[in-house]
């Protein structure tokens, strides 16, 4: 017997990011620059909640939008921490990750045939989460002539007026790039012109540097309504294997999202749950603390790569710098021949869609002598095919 694949399914190719991690698997000398995951552990305090729970025997389902105590601390945290205004009762959906949430938008709100405008280089799940939802995936490229920030006119010129959504994510996954209030209010103007769904990945809102801070595009005039925001703890708290995020939105919006979450999900992990709660409660400082680290090691990658001769965009968010490739490679050649000669594994920019081509994305989500150690090894490579 063979399966009958769907034409959804089939159209979907693998995963980019993860070619260049199974190869990586196969060495032991291997230093990897490629995972989108902190190096650091989760809090103590909010382990020690996790094992608390536990022990009590917590490990009952919870409400499906979460419990109400979490949703409680969400709403005030991201209040306080953004200006952002959502009540816990119906606005407020957690979910299995921020990744969840950011399917059941597209799964919502999707119809067969809706165009989905999508700022590229972006995160690499959401052309794949269009096309399951039986939508067509419109990219809209940015440049390094604009630090990767979405203008009008890059939404002009690839027909985003003509969409039913758009999507963005600012801190950005894999440039580094953000976008401030005065870059967004433009980009605000246009949704509300166009009549646009806006679905906004802000799972690096808290990871900015250089004296920026966070701007959602749900805070300016005419957009709660129409502006789905999705967050959640796996980067700012280090919560990654616990799986835990959620959305923010009109409550008709969470309503139609918790529906689908409530038959395919039921309830995010509960001692996830009591983690979050605790972290957004007692974990600030160790928040700031990382965020601290993540901006030395950024000044000190960039600076790496400067020395070594390859232009890189001056990133100043999330943990991901976007250096081009010298003369001669393509990104992918790059990545796997400095992967298979010094042992450095780093992601090839075109795998993020249009605008990535000639870049590599580089984290900087681990250890400073491992930086020294990579970047020491991606200076041979270069020197060596000078």
């Amino acid at each position: 017997m063979t399966f009958e694949l769907s034409e959804r399914v089939q159209t979907v190719p693998p995963s980019g990011i993860r070619r260049f991690f199974e190869i990586a698997e196969e060495r032991d000398d291997v230093i990897s620059l490629g995972v989108g995951e902190p190096d650091f552990a989760t809090p103590w305090a909010a382990r020690d909640a996790a094992i608390t729970s536990l022990e009590q025997g917590k490990t009952s389902y919870t409400a499906n939008r979460g419990t109400r105590e979490l949703r409680e601390a969400i709403s005030e945290y991201v209040a306080n921490r953004f200006g952002l205004g959502y009540g816990p009762d119906e606005e407020i959906l957690v979910t299995a990750g921020a990744s969840e949430a950011v399917d059941l938008a597209f799964r919502a709100f999707v119809d067969p045939g809706d165009t989905v405008a999508i700022a590229q280089p972006s995160y690499i799940s959401y052309e794949p989460g269009v096309v399951f939802a039986g939508g067509e995936a419109l990219p809209v490229p940015t440049t390094e002539a604009d630090d990767f920030r979405l203008t009008v006119d890059a939404l002009e010129d690839a027909g985003a007026d003509e969409a039913d959504m758009l999507v963005l994510c600012y801190p950005n996954n894999p440039t580094g790039a953000i976008m401030t209030e005065e870059d967004l209010e433009p980009i605000a103007e246009f949704a509300r012109e166009h009549n646009l769904t806006v679905l906004s990945d802000e799972i690096y809102a808290e990871l900015t540097y250089d004296g920026n801070e966070h701007t959602s595009i749900a805070t300016f005039e005419g957009m709660r309504e129409r502006t789905i925001v999705f967050n959640g703890f796996s980067k700012a708290h280090a919560m990654t294997g616990l799986r835990l995020g959620y959305a923010l939105g009109p409550a008709e919006a969470i309503n139609a999202m918790n529906k689908i979450h409530q038959y395919t999900m039921l309830s995010a992990p509960t001692t996830a749950q009591h983690a979050a709660l605790e972290a957004l409660e007692s974990c600030e400082n160790e928040v700031r603390e990382m965020v601290d680290q993540y901006d030395r090691r950024r000044q000190f990658v960039l600076s790496r790569f400067r020395e070594i001769g390859m232009d890189v965009f001056e990133a100043k968010g999330a943990f991901y710098c976007f250096p081009e490739v010298p003369a001669g490679f393509t990104a992918a050649e790059f990545a796997e021949e400095v992967l298979r000669e010094q042992g450095v594994a780093v992601v090839p920019g075109d795998v993020f869609g249009e605008g990535g081509d000639g870049h590599l994305r580089v984290s900087y989500a681990t250890g400073l002598e491992d930086l020294r150690q990579a970047l020491a090894r991606i200076e041979a490579f270069v020197d060596d095919h000078a």
